[in-house]
């Protein structure tokens, strides 16, 4: 195992991280590397450190680091001009495209943020049914507005509807506006939403809840209480989208809601996002549909940015090509059954969650099929595992796996190979102990 050096002018980049960022860092969690670049499945530090890379940006790099095919299409647009606050024709071919791909989507509006996207379905929610109140799911992640943070990541959660709020600042009203509900629990989101359904907007959920797949019926309960009470049902698919299949989870899982988010893979790196759905609910962006009561009042600087709105365009176009997901579903479906299987032989307390395109270990027993659930995993020994991994030359965040296109046999072999390591050291300082 090659140790990972951080040379002088990485240091002194950390240090000037410290001098003038707060914790060091973008606020993302991983402070402790500076990327200078990445091509295909990997990235490469400022001290020349190469790393497999499943972080992926968080995501959006789905087809790998600097695709030439996405590059070329961004710098073409690169020389006509950067951005316009004005329509252009890349924007509105990719909304062409996401109403041609996305079952619920009929009109779509473009921000800049997974963030926006969500605080902006729910708005919409709002001002369709002219209702307060939303209901989520304990754990779901829907960014970083007031709303979105309430009972995201709970360390002592309340007793279910109450929200816990998860940052500081948070205004205690918004509290009351939101209801939460236990993630793959039919019984209990049903008896939510019969009990509140006359104050209820909208419901938002992630149909893949972090690394939670949807137990059988649970998304089709869900659409069928919410119809019967005229909710609209909000799909996050900031991380699904074009992800779980080119329709995403709503294709892959068959359940079409009424609104959905989408974001990272549609922007092709770049920032860019959207809300899609229901022309009927979608019409209170547009004035002249709904009157200046009813409009709901959306602006922003780089919404439709025209170079992401290309690099999103050459992406889709891709993903679409025969044996796309076929590929991006063996490679992930390999690197499970591999990693389930060192797990099962080193007779650590661990478990593979997920699904083949986003997928992590949970050092627990037992089923786990909502956020509290995860809480029985054991947080210290998968920091160690995912920081051994790091020295390894294994790049992820704190919780997943995020697999591309442009992952290798080679990568998913010294993928495991690390794991193998990581495990067997982990294993050797349990007994010692």
């Amino acid at each position: 195992m090659a140790k990972r050096i951080r040379g002088e002018f990485e240091l002194g980049l950390a240090d000037t991280a410290k001098g003038t960022l707060p914790g060091g860092e973008f606020g993302n969690g991983v402070p402790d590397i500076i990327v200078r670049e990445g091509r295909g499945g990997r990235v490469w530090d400022e001290s020349g450190n190469e790393y497999i890379d499943f972080l992926l940006g968080s995501g959006p790099m789905l087809l790998g680091h600097a695709h030439p095919e996405v590059n070329a299409a961004a710098q073409a647009q690169l020389a006509k001009g950067t951005t316009f606050f004005a329509n252009n024709r890349h924007g509105i071919e990719l909304a062409r495209e996401i109403v041609a791909a996305v079952p619920c989507a009929e009109k779509v509006r473009f921000v800049s943020t997974g963030t926006e996207a969500d605080a902006y379905a729910m708005r919409v929610a709002r001002a369709f049914r002219k209702r307060e109140k939303i209901l989520k799911f304990e754990g779901g992640y829907h960014g970083m507005s007031d709303y979105a943070l309430i009972s995201l990541a709970p360390k002592r959660p309340g007793n279910f509807p109450q929200g816990v709020p998860d940052s500081a600042g948070i205004p205690r009203s918004v509290r009351s506006e939101m209801l939460v509900a236990p993630f793959n629990d039919i019984e209990a989101a049903r008896a939510l939403i019969r009990e509140h359904h006359d104050e209820l907007a909208g419901i938002i959920v992630e149909p893949f809840q972090r690394l939670l797949p949807p137990v059988p019926g649970f998304l089709e309960s869900l659409r069928e209480s919410t119809s019967e009470y005229g909710i609209p049902l909000i799909f996050d698919e900031v991380v699904t989208g074009f992800r779980l299949a080119y329709g995403g989870a709503q294709e892959h899982f068959g359940v079409t809601p009424d609104l959905c988010t989408l974001g990272k893979v549609i922007g092709g790196g770049f920032p860019l996002a959207a809300i899609a759905g229901r022309a009927e609910i979608m019409a209170h962006f547009d004035r002249s549909l709904v009157g200046e009561d009813d409009f709901l009042t959306q602006i922003g600087t780089l919404s439709g940015n025209p170079i992401a709105a290309a690099a999103g365009l050459a992406t889709l176009e891709i993903l679409k090509r025969p044996g796309s997901y076929e590929q991006l579903f063996a490679t992930g479906q390999r690197l499970m059954d591999s990693l389930a299987d060192l797990l099962k032989r080193s007779g650590l307390p661990g478990q593979v969650v997920g699904m083949p395109p986003v997928f992590d270990v949970v050092f627990a027993a037992g089923n786990i099929r909502d956020y509290r659930d995860t809480l029985r995993g054991d947080a210290e020994m998968l920091k160690r595992f995912n920081s051994l991994l790091r020295e390894r030359g294994i790049l992820k965040g704190h919780s997943k796996y995020y697999v591309s296109l442009a992952h290798t046999r080679e990568d998913v072999q010294q993928t495991i190979e690390a794991w193998t390591s990581a495990l067997e050291e982990i294993e050797a300082a349990a007994i010692k102990s």
